[in-house]
């Protein structure tokens, strides 16, 4: 299950979430923004643009005031109605290439924003897909769910409907209080008497904001994980009546994602109705001050009709920005966790000066090989413990032992999916850690327990490990792995679309096609990792069948609880607590009537 989360509390970051410990510094709002640019720098030219078009619309916004003042002191109480029509036409001119401007500004900025987010969901995924099998050990997919969906999702927000409007309001108020100025300068400094109360709350809004944005997208992805959890298990849910207890502890989390959510509501609507309130104080302070020199002839009543609409002008983009604000927090605490998952090391990655492997005859070397998970720690919990162990091309290498003692994670070091904490392990002479990746599991085969097949077409999800492969090269592969006669019974054969995971199929019809699709990847290097552990007996045989075809000419690592299964087996070797206990023949291990017998006979008793 996730984590147990409170409203009083939230730990935003940690083990499950995958990001620092909420006690660690905070980023700064502008040092995360400014993580952003470089994936703008594509963008320029169009930036330069929406650039101009936003200083067209300030500069629009900054004089239709003024002349509506001069049309006040000149026109009107002059009676020109010449000159009143001028102006006006003038002004109707103005506002019309201003309008025009915001909507070029607008759509270029959105237009911006969305290949901006197509570049980081890019560049997401990428990364996602070169982090190490240690990473997911460790974090769980609802989280990176979240991070994909939700945390992209409030920057989208942002781009599309807040980043114009920002944008736009501080150049209009940069022009706004320019214009003031060169008006009046007393009355526009009595006007921004309000303005350090409105820095201070501003502030005192941003901090609080700011922590508790940061909860809600934290709480979210704890939301997001314990319901991809739930939805996952929700078989073993319905067969052990956790139904009931599922709902009640998902409607923990989901009332803790309320309570921070609402929480962060509060703090915007107490901010919104202080700032009206200071408009409507900077509102009475024109009017009582602009009216006394009105009324004493130091200025003309145009420039305080025009400071009145200046004022509620003034306090309009404050207004826009202090709403916008919860999206830029939002987006904020979401890009902090992008940018975590961005900068998330990738531990298995090709070393400065990999070679790529050749094309492998099957040699594989563990020479002196220890692994601990914490490696980096002061005393590492050791795995693994001086494993040497040559596997000759063609030899079939089988591990069994104790749940727990090790087998998977020494069968995993050798596509690197952990690199080895000391020692080396060699394929035809080369270090695993020196070459390529690609060029590495490109020659290794893997069937797991947990068979995964995608979304797609049966001949889609054969051809996964080689997309050029024939329609004959996939039949053939299926019959190879005695997969041919069932792809044959469903209702299009190959191209029958399976569910998601292969629903409707059974786990040993799926771990047929997954020893058809290692067959049609036509690799040198097998490793069958529990592959016949959740099958029928006739399943069983139809794989035993397969296998004896498919481990033909392969160097194959198997590991196995069933040891029926390994009877054929060149070498079995007994991992326990991470050592090589023993090794040789079936038959040989269990004349010697050690720690292989006493499991043999475990299984099939005397």
């Amino acid at each position: 299950m996730a984590q147990r989360i409170t409203t009083d509390k939230v730990h935003v970051y940690g083990p499950t979430s995958g990001a620092s410990n909420s006690n660690e510094k905070r980023t700064s709002s502008g040092a995360v923004l400014k993580r952003l640019l470089p994936y703008l720098a594509p963008f320029r030219l169009q930036l330069s643009f929406a650039f101009v078009l936003v200083v067209v619309t300030a500069l629009v916004q900054a004089a239709g005031p003024a002349l509506i003042g001069q049309a006040i002191d000149f026109y009107i109480v002059g009676k020109d109605q010449n000159g009143l029509a001028r102006d006006m036409l003038l002004l109707l001119g103005i506002y019309i290439v201003g309008l025009v401007a915001q909507g070029g500004q607008i759509y270029l900025i959105s237009s911006i924003g969305q290949r901006f987010l197509s570049e980081l969901r890019a560049q997401i995924f990428d990364k996602v897909e070169a982090l190490s099998i240690a990473y997911f050990d460790k974090h769980k997919a609802g989280d990176l769910m979240s991070r994909l969906l939700n945390d992209i999702n409030t920057i989208n927000q942002l781009l599309s409907q807040g980043l114009t409007q920002v944008i736009g309001s501080v150049f209009s108020l940069v022009g706004i209080v320019v214009a003031m100025v060169v008006l009046s300068i007393p009355l526009a400094l009595v006007s921004f008497i309000v303005l350090p109360i409105m820095i201070w709350i501003t502030v005192i809004f941003a901090r609080r904001s700011r922590v508790t944005f940061q909860q809600t997208r934290a709480v979210i992805g704890i939301v997001s994980s314990e319901l991809e959890e739930e939805l996952t298990g929700i078989r073993v849910a319905q067969a052990y009546n956790r139904t009931g207890a599922n709902i009640e502890h998902f409607a923990e989390h989901n009332a803790a994602n309320r309570d921070v959510n609402v929480r962060a509501v509060a703090i915007t609507s107490a901010f919104t109705p202080t700032i009206d309130l200071l408009s409507t104080l900077a509102t009475a302070i024109v009017a009582g001050f602009g009216g006394w020199l009105a009324i004493n002839h130091q200025i003309p009543v145009g420039v305080v009709v025009a400071f009145f609409l200046y004022v509620q002008q003034f306090f309009r983009p404050i207004q826009i920005i202090s709403n916008i604000y919860t999206q830029v927090q939002s987006a904020v605490a979401g890009t902090e966790r992008i940018l975590q998952l961005v900068d998330e090391p990738v531990e298995q990655k090709d070393v400065p000066g990999a070679q790529p492997l050749p094309p492998v005859v099957g040699r594989v070397v563990f020479n002196h090989v220890n692994f601990a998970y914490n490696a980096d720690d002061a005393k590492p919990d050791f795995v693994l413990r001086d494993i040497n162990l040559t596997v000759e091309p063609g030899q079939t290498i089988a591990f069994v032992g104790e749940t727990g003692a090790g087998k998977s994670t020494l069968i995993s070091l050798i596509p690197r999916f952990y690199d080895v904490t000391s020692g080396k392990v060699t394929i035809d002479g080369y270090n695993v850690h020196d070459v390529t990746l690609e060029s590495l599991r490109k020659q290794i085969g893997l069937v797991q327990q947990d068979t995964y097949l995608f979304s797609g077409s049966v001949a889609d999800n054969l051809r996964y490990g080689r997309l050029d492969a024939t329609d004959e090269e996939v039949e053939a592969a299926a019959k190879t792995a005695s997969a041919h006669d069932f792809i044959m019974t469903l209702p299009q054969g190959y191209k029958t679309i399976l569910g998601e995971r292969g629903s409707g199929l059974s786990q040993g019809q799926r771990q047929l096609l997954a020893f058809a699709r290692t067959v049609l990847a036509g690799t040198r290097i097998l490793i069958l990792d529990e592959a016949t552990s959740s099958i029928d007996t006739r399943t069983e045989e139809l794989i035993q069948e397969a296998l004896k075809r498919l481990l033909k000419g392969r160097t194959s690592f198997v590991i196995a609880h069933r040891l029926s299964t390994i009877r054929d087996a060149t070498t079995v070797i007994v991992i326990d607590k991470g050592q090589i206990a023993e090794s040789g023949t079936h038959e040989e291990l269990l004349a010697r009537n050690g720690k292989y017998a006493d499991l043999y006979h475990r299984q099939f008793p005397r």
